[in-house]
């Protein structure tokens, strides 16, 4: 696991358990990329993959803050900046409606593929990946929820046997992994992601060719639908 990685899911543990409260500031980024001994190119990676996540917001000024939590979740991040009342920037939403446009056109073929060269073998990876991805969600580790959400989706590019698109979806590894983190921002479907993988797990391993395009084209609209997010379907 990478140096990013490690620090999101240190920090997203010192959070869960009470270390950094509701409503406070964390330390500055020196402080925390000090104590934890990383660099601060590391650690604003690391914080940056919390605040998609949901568990932190930047605040202009002020630094970084935790958010406020319900029954042991996360809730998701506001529309808008509570200090200026600016909307979230539109060229970061344009940013994610493009990924997502992007996932559309290559994704669902994808699982197609995957699923007309579906073998005895790689079965049990695919299924593998979706039982981390559920132990993660049971522990409300979303950091390796997210992760797991990651891997997912590169083995069915990598399963359809077309090295073109497992060389799309790792050169674009770092928008993507960002289109999966922003909807478990949402306390209230952070399984729904898990729900839709099985759909798509259960095409591909059945080998239907058809159902598995269709459930990943549901998943990705679905998964649009969570942050609010509309895309121009191709």
């Amino acid at each position: 696991m990478s140096m990013p990685n490690i620090a999101a899911q240190t920090l997203q543990r010192q959070i869960l358990s009470g270390t950094y409260e509701p409503g406070t500031m964390l330390p500055s980024q020196r402080e925390l990329s000090d104590s934890m001994g990383i660099s601060r190119a590391s650690l604003r990676e690391a914080l940056s993959m919390l605040e998609a996540l949901g568990f932190i917001r930047s605040v202009p000024g002020k630094g970084t803050l935790v958010t406020e939590r319900q029954a042991g979740r996360v809730a998701p991040p506001p529309l808008h900046d509570a200090a200026d009342g600016e909307a979230v920037s539109a060229a970061s939403a344009l940013q994610l409606a493009a990924i997502f446009q992007l996932r559309y056109v290559l994704e669902p073929a994808s699982a197609a593929l995957a699923a007309r060269n579906i073998t005895p073998q790689a079965t049990p990876r695919l299924w593998g990946i979706q039982a981390r991805f559920e132990e993660a969600l049971k522990n409300f580790d979303l950091v390796s929820a997210s992760h797991a959400d990651l891997e997912f989706h590169q083995l069915i590019a990598e399963l359809s046997g077309n090295p073109g698109f497992t060389q799309v979806v790792r050169q674009f590894e770092s928008p993507i992994s960002h289109s999966l983190r922003v909807p478990f921002a949402d306390p209230e479907r952070i399984w729904t992601p898990a729900v839709e993988h099985r759909a798509v797990a259960a095409a591909i391993s059945a080998g239907d060719v058809d159902g598995a395009r269709r459930a990943m084209q549901q998943h990705l609209v679905n998964a649009a639908a969570r942050v609010e997010l509309e895309f121009v379907l191709p």
